[in-house]
C-alpha cells in the first residue's frame, strides 16, 4: 500500500482510496475561502434591492453554502464527513466588479482539515447567486474560487498570496 510521493489519495498503483486519518492527533483546524460572480451593474442593483423573482439571493446563497459544507464528503469521493463546529458564508457587493464576493469559512476540532468544506461552500454559494439571477443575466461568470487560508493540523498554517 505504498503511495506516489506527495499524493496522500493515490497508491503507487494508481487506485485512489481515502486516507487513514485514525492514528492523527485531533486539532482545531480552519479553512477560509472566497469566489466571486461578476455581473452586469443592473443584475447586482437588483439583488441588492431585493427584487429578483426567485427571492432573496444572498440569504439563499448564504444557507446554500453552509449545507454545502455540510455536505462536502457526499460531494467528493475521498473526502471524509466531518463533525463541523462552524460554518459561515459572508457575501459583500462590490461594485468595481461588479458583483458579490462570496468568503466562507469552515472549522472543525478533528483528525483532517476543512479546506474542502469551505471550497465547497464558497462554490455553491457562487453557483446559487447565479441560478437565481440567471434568468436576467446568463453572462454572470464564476471567478476566483480559491483557498485562502488554512490553519492547524500536522502540514501547518497557510495563506495564499494577495491577488
Amino acid at each position: 500500500m505504498t503511495q506516489k510521493a506527495g499524493l496522500t489519495h493515490i497508491r503507487a498503483s494508481g487506485e485512489a482510496h481515502m486516507v487513514d486519518v485514525g492514528g492523527k492527533a485531533e486539532t482545531e483546524r480552519t479553512a477560509i475561502a472566497e469566489g466571486a460572480v461578476t455581473m452586469q451593474a443592473a443584475t447586482l442593483k437588483m439583488i441588492l434591492e431585493g427584487n429578483a423573482k426567485k427571492g432573496d439571493v444572498l440569504g439563499t446563497a448564504r444557507i446554500a453554502g453552509i449545507m454545502a459544507a455540510k455536505k462536502a464528503h457526499e460531494l467528493i469521493p475521498l473526502c471524509h464527513p466531518l463533525l463541523l463546529t462552524k460554518v459561515s458564508v459572508d457575501i459583500e457587493a462590490d461594485e468595481a466588479l461588479p458583483g458579490l464576493r462570496v468568503k466562507a469559512l469552515a472549522r472543525v476540532t478533528g483528525k483532517t482539515g476543512v479546506e474542502m468544506e469551505a471550497l465547497t461552500a464558497a462554490s455553491v454559494a457562487c453557483l446559487t447567486i447565479y441560478d437565481m439571477a440567471k434568468a436576467v443575466d446568463r453572462g454572470m461568470v464564476i471567478t476566483g474560487v480559491r483557498l485562502v487560508e488554512k490553519t492547524g493540523g500536522k502540514s501547518g498554517d497557510y495563506r495564499a498570496s494577495k491577488g
